[in-house]
């Protein structure tokens, strides 16, 4: 029988929330760690499965870590993964999935990478193909274009390596001499995020070129930062064309995972909702994550919002503004893909229609989330169109109460629903410990500030 958590009417939201860290930076900074030279300690570090998916997988690779109270410690090997046989299972894991995927294929070893059902039916052949230029030799193990994976080391006739050793020199790629290679940017910007942090292991310098328009742009400057942090510049023209030095990442000795973003837009979007204040802390203006920006969208959306920082300690701060309804907007969510699930749910708060588009990556996550939001968002009585990439709603007259949330096995569809009892209206999350993929507490942090009664 599937799980479910019934959440009571709320008339409110009001309080303060402590954010887990940041998915997103915890997996980019944990692979960083196990590839630079020297041992790394990490405040910090998210809590979940995704995390625990990757620090499984490092393990497996032969990094050494270790918890060290609230912290964690990793000795890093100073290039390729030491152990050149594993099976790697990532669950769902994407983005540890994809930055895997160029740093077993840069360690010329035998490696296979698989994951859930939903992962193999995830798009990679982008990546594999980019990879494949370099002089990777990557088979599909089931459907071409899609995971599972084997990753396995090449050589020419007399026996030497395709791909050049962790000392360097000139290898032959798929086309060309591999010093250039290409990759799509319109599907998925973790495809170039692993391409970047891998391109050092091949011990010469490497230039990526974007094909097209390249989506999620904040994620990949996520990307850029922290290789930065780890002693590895990475020159670029625009979003299209980026050299990678040969190098090795040196360890900066202990680094910080800020809070997460996107998790921070829940408990904002119910300070805008339930009237707040609601302030999360462990983000603030400064973020290196692109999401931060919901604030912007929740501004115009007629929410009061406000940054700042006490001691050591950044937060973002919001209430609704003038008036007891927020207005529908139209926004290019390119930005914050992510983030913008949780407008989809404000739009039902909001006088008008919101149209969110340049959404199309939501089809490749861990489900197709715009057919799986308007599919439950109707549930609620909401008039709603999808397109290919993008998604139109018009709130109801009054929310249906007792609606059955049906939550894909994704995370962000269960929390993003939650909001829903702000509005006055009972309701039911189907299978709701899908969020421990990035947040295992977060329904014990949401009642934390939800107000019942008048």
């Amino acid at each position: 029988m599937n799980e479910f958590l019934d959440l009571p009417a709320l008339s409110g939201a009001r309080g303060k929330v402590r954010l887990p860290g940041s998915k997103s930076i915890s997996n980019r900074i944990l692979l960083l760690c196990a590839l630079a030279s020297g041992e790394t300690r990490i405040k910090g570090l998210l809590e979940s499965d995704d995390t625990r998916v990757m620090l499984d997988a490092l393990h497996r690779l032969g990094v050494h870590w270790q918890r060290d109270g609230e912290d964690y410690r990793v000795a890093g090997g100073g290039g390729a993964f030491p152990v050149k046989y594993a099976n790697l299972f990532l669950g769902n894991a994407g983005t540890a999935f994809r930055s895997l995927t160029a740093a077993c294929a840069m360690s010329r070893g035998d490696y296979t990478l698989s994951g859930v059902a939903r992962m193999h039916e995830r798009p990679i052949g982008d990546l594999v193909d980019a990879l494949r230029q370099a002089g990777a030799v990557i088979d599909y193990t089931e459907n071409e274009g899609f995971p599972p994976l084997h990753v396995r080391p090449h050589s020419d006739p007399n026996g030497r390596s395709k791909l050049p050793s962790p000392a360097g020199g000139r290898g032959a790629g798929g086309e060309g001499d591999g010093s250039e290679i290409t990759v799509k940017g319109h599907v998925s910007s973790q495809y170039l995020t692993g391409l970047l942090l891998c391109a050092p292991l091949l011990g010469r310098e490497l230039t990526v070129v974007v094909d097209g328009e390249l989506i999620s742009k904040p994620y990949v400057e996520i990307t850029l930062n922290l290789m930065r942090r780890f002693g590895v510049e990475v020159q670029r023209e625009g979003w299209q064309r980026y050299v990678i030095p040969a190098a090795t990442y040196q360890s900066p000795g202990e680094i910080e995972v800020e809070g997460d973003a996107s998790s921070a837009s829940y408990f904002l979007a119910a300070g805008a909702i339930g009237h707040g204040p609601v302030r999360v802390e462990g983000v603030g203006r400064d973020s290196i994550q692109g999401d931060v920006r919901f604030a912007e969208a929740l501004a115009r959306m007629g929410a009061e919002v406000g940054f700042g920082r006490d001691h050591a300690t950044s937060w973002i701060e919001c209430r609704l503004g003038c008036g007891d309804k927020l207005r529908a907007i139209d926004l290019d969510c390119n930005h914050i893909p992510d983030a913008a699930m949780t407008l989809a749910i404000l739009a039902l708060f909001a006088h008008g229609t919101t149209t969110l588009s340049n959404i199309g990556s939501w089809r490749v996550k861990e489900t197709d989330r715009i057919a799986a939001m308007a599919t439950e968002l109707r549930k609620l009585g909401a008039t709603v169109e999808e397109g290919a990439d993008f998604i139109r709603i018009t709130p109801p007259a009054k929310l249906t109460p007792n609606a059955e949330i049906d939550t894909y096995d994704d995370h962000r569809l269960a929390m993003c629903f939650s909001l829903v009892a702000l509005g006055h209206v009972p309701i039911r999350i189907n299978d709701p410990k899908c969020v421990n993929k990035t947040f295992p507490d977060y329904f014990e942090r949401f009642a934390a500030i939800g107000q019942r009664g008048l």
